[in-house]
């Protein structure tokens, strides 16, 4: 109880996305609050990790899901932009911001 983890198929449907234009496999939410935090997306079953690189102009969140992934970008003004990445799009997204996850 209180440790289940989240998949892409219940992301998928519970929310709103959008294809990201020329990126097979990720997607975009779209027609929620841009404050809204990853962890109100996951269960708490799912860890969040946070990463700083050079890669990326802001903070990088990341969740690593049953089925793929999201990636949250976190700006510097406190609001977010999700991502939700199926498996291949998860590892290829992770691989450009070269982000290895523990």
């Amino acid at each position: 109880m209180g440790t289940e983890r989240t998949t892409f198929a219940a992301l998928m449907t519970k929310w709103t996305w959008r294809p990201i234009r020329n990126c097979p496999g990720r997607y975009v939410m779209t027609g929620v609050p841009s404050d809204l935090p990853v962890q109100a997306l996951v269960g708490s079953g799912d860890v969040v990790f946070e990463f700083c690189v050079e890669t990326a102009p802001d903070k990088v969140l990341v969740v690593e899901l049953v089925d793929g992934g999201v990636i949250t970008y976190e700006r510097t003004d406190g609001t977010y932009v999700h991502t939700l990445n199926d498996p291949e799009g998860f590892s290829r997204k992770l691989r450009q911001l070269c982000i290895r996850l523990p």
